[in-house]
């Protein structure tokens, strides 16, 4: 998977989307302490950066070390490449003591971890009773009536290059096993529904579409699924290269903490 976004780190920086300051307020207020947390799948470290206005140290992690060699400076936040040589014990040496992590977050990527082993390493991390777990991501951005139809028919090319683990996505995380007790910030096969507006430019838009491992995968393949035809089509729906829009990605969240 790691893979995936070495190819396109750059475009990764450049094409995602902020998360609202407001997820990271209903986090830290349901955490007793704030002293550590763990940004799993950090990528250039959106995520990190934000929870670390609510955390004294954030540790924050990625497989991908491309993804960390471009992550925002953050002076509370300290990137570790975690190559998935790492054994489990070894990773939580890096992370902190069993028993005390106040928050663990992961931004867009839970989806291609090996679940039953990622769950068992924050079985053993976070805190109780009042540690809490988060995982979110995105599957969907509304523009317009005249742009959304002709970005759903480019969506629809890209559907025989994504990896079998992104159906996850494509269901809004009702599917994803998630086995910790609910906080009432969603909870397994119930994720909370959540909007991230964003204003951008149709090239900012496009530096987007071109970070999707799909578009990778499939120009890999000799497919350019983003060729000028299917670029003037989206371009002349947004209203011009140049244009400035309010876009809203469509998101959702699943948050828990340790059972018993």
């Amino acid at each position: 998977m790691a893979g995936l976004f070495d190819k396109q780190a750059d475009l990764y920086v450049e094409g995602r989307p902020d998360y609202p300051k407001e997820w990271y307020t209903l986090l830290a207020d349901r955490t007793s302490h704030h002293s550590l947390a763990w940004d799993v799948g950090t990528g250039n470290g959106q995520a990190a950066i934000s929870v670390a206005e609510y955390y004294n140290q954030v540790i924050a992690t990625d497989i991908s070390e491309p993804q960390i060699s471009r992550a925002i400076h953050h002076p509370r936040v300290k990137y570790i490449h975690t190559p998935t040589s790492l054994s489990n014990n070894d990773l939580i040496s890096l992370i902190g003591p069993e028993g005390s992590v106040d928050l663990i977050t992961v931004a867009q990527a839970v989806h291609w971890f090996d679940l039953p082993n990622f769950y068992s390493i924050v079985n053993r991390l976070l805190k109780k009773p009042r540690g809490i777990f988060a995982v979110w991501c995105y599957n969907d951005v509304t523009v317009s009536p005249t742009f959304d139809p002709i970005m759903n028919r480019f969506h629809k090319t890209t559907l025989p290059y994504w990896d079998p683990k992104i159906r996850y996505v494509f269901d809004g995380y009702k599917t994803l096993p998630f086995p910790f007790e609910d906080v009432g910030l969603g909870s397994e096969g119930r994720p909370m529904e959540l909007d991230i507006p964003k204003t951008m430019s149709f090239e900012e838009f496009l530096g987007m579409l071109k970070s999707w491992s799909a578009v990778t995968t499939a120009k890999e393949k000799g497919v350019d699924l983003l060729n000028e035809s299917v670029v003037n089509d989206l371009m002349t729906a947004w209203g011009g290269s140049q244009l400035v829009k309010p876009v809203v990605y469509k998101a959702f969240m699943i948050a828990g903490k340790l059972r018993g």
